[in-house]
């Protein structure tokens, strides 16, 4: 097929594009490098534009002969998204709804949906399946799940089918050591960790260590981002016109964040300080998955699940690449 990637240029949507690539199948990217790197897929792998552009988008699309989009571009940063929540609800139900619009003029008629598993909030249901009660806790995951139900509505109306995955904290990097984790500011835990590690920090700040949790600390399922994209392969290479699927992408165990701090000391072999800070708006005490449902129906099983091996190939990348891609995001 050819897919199109929305945010391919990013963390997960660039890993998701070379994983399709390899299995055979025709990519490009379309990011506005806001937040992606254009060194992290090939030069003619890349348009750059905003799903504000609809008329672009759909131009493109048509061009392309898109058979399917992968719509990962979103604003993803809990914390901020309290802080800035107009941003959010525009740039990730606005833009969404722009792609939904440029998807319709081009006759694309299949969509895999980056989610996440912040949808559910705190529930007493753990490991979390697909029925779980929605909950979510923080603009950013309530931005999510509107754009859940923007997809479903357009595919009522208009005949587009659909797969949702709901990821839970997606960590590792790219086993040849060439692509990994670049945000700018940084604000996933093992990433942040690893900085530590490097000396790029003096501490982490542990937030929150009075949740109902063993260690205090928040609990989070953790999936390698190449397991990822084998589920985002198989959910495009199964789907059809009519398909109406949500699935959760995780391993099923949990990790706190005391014990991730204890793994990247384990693979780096140094000791990593850290600091009490106060709990941040948003965030559950846990989120595990029940992947049952994605194994079943699509045969998806991670092939890295200890979280010593999704850190070991996290640490590969950021010992040899200590400044990411050595560019700022949205460098030309």
């Amino acid at each position: 097929m050819r897919i199109l990637l929305t945010g391919g240029a990013g963390y997960v949507g660039s890993a998701c594009l070379r994983h399709l690539a390899m299995n055979g199948h025709e990519v490009l990217a379309y990011d506005n490098l806001v937040a992606g790197h254009r060194a992290a897929v090939g030069r003619d792998q890349l348009v750059i534009g905003d799903l504000a552009q609809t008329e672009k988008l759909a131009h493109v699309l048509s061009s392309f002969g898109a058979d399917a989009v992968m719509h990962f571009a979103a604003a993803s940063a809990v914390g901020v998204s309290v802080e800035a929540p107009d941003y959010y609800y525009r740039n990730n139900i606005g833009g969404t709804l722009c792609l939904l619009e440029a998807m319709r003029t081009a006759g694309v008629r299949r969509l895999v949906f980056s989610s996440t598993c912040a949808v559910y909030g705190e529930t007493a249901s753990s490991p979390m399946a697909e029925d779980a009660p929605l909950g979510p806790t923080s603009p950013y995951a309530r931005t999510k799940l509107a754009v859940e139900w923007l997809i479903r509505d357009f595919a009522h109306a208009f005949g587009l089918g659909f797969t949702i995955l709901r990821y839970f904290n997606t960590a590792g990097a790219d086993e040849s050591g060439d692509f990994g984790e670049a945000h700018v500011p940084e604000t996933h835990l093992i990433p942040i960790v690893l900085s530590a590690a490097l000396g790029q920090l003096d501490r982490v700040r542990v937030f929150g260590d009075d949740y109902p949790t063993p260690d205090g600390t928040c609990i989070r399922d953790y999936v390698h981002v190449t397991d990822l994209a084998a589920a985002h392969l198989l959910a495009i290479e199964h789907m059809t016109p009519e398909a109406r699927e949500v699935f959760n992408v995780g391993t099923g165990r949990g990790y706190s964040v005391l014990e991730v701090i204890a793994a990247c000391e384990a693979v780096t072999g140094r000791a990593i300080a850290r600091e009490r800070a106060p709990r941040r708006p948003g965030d559950a005490a846990v989120l595990v998955a029940d992947p049952g449902k994605l194994t079943s129906a699509l045969g998806w099983k991670p092939r890295r699940a200890a979280i010593e091996d999704m850190v070991a190939t996290a640490w590969a990348w950021h010992r040899h690449h200590p400044r990411g891609y050595d560019v700022a995001p949205g460098t030309p």
